[in-house]
């Protein structure tokens, strides 16, 4: 049975730092592309942060603009997501993706998400 599961979030005050983690069951974890995706409500679910290959190249939304950090753990089956100086806009469910396995992407899976609010 595939699980992502998401820890991490909680609420923080604007310019504080969170890391999300992200713990992998199921599948081959080293064998995926992993990513981070937040949504609001009323909004699309967004791309944050991704590991293009599971090789370890990886790609950014604009607006993490050097904040956020990706990073894993294929030891441990584990997809991290290190936030600094965050924002009220940071506010969001952030969401764990699994997309593979290399080369191909037919699989997909996703975790339940955690929360993130950022607020004074």
């Amino acid at each position: 049975q595939v699980q992502l599961v998401e820890s991490g979030g909680g609420l923080v005050q604007p310019g504080e730092s969170l890391r999300l983690s992200c713990v992998a069951s199921g599948f081959t974890f080293s064998d995926y592309r992993m990513s981070w995706y937040r949504q609001t409500a009323g909004k699309e679910r967004e791309l944050v942060a991704a590991f293009t290959s599971p090789g370890g190249r990886t790609k950014y939304a604009d607006y993490t603009e050097g904040r956020f950090a990706i990073s894993r753990d294929n030891a441990v089956n584990t997809l991290f997501l290190q936030m600094n100086s965050l924002k009220p806009e940071d506010t969001a469910v952030y969401f764990c993706h699994a997309n593979g396995p290399w080369p191909d992407n037919n699989s997909n899976f996703w975790g339940q998400g955690t929360q993130v609010t950022v607020s004074s």
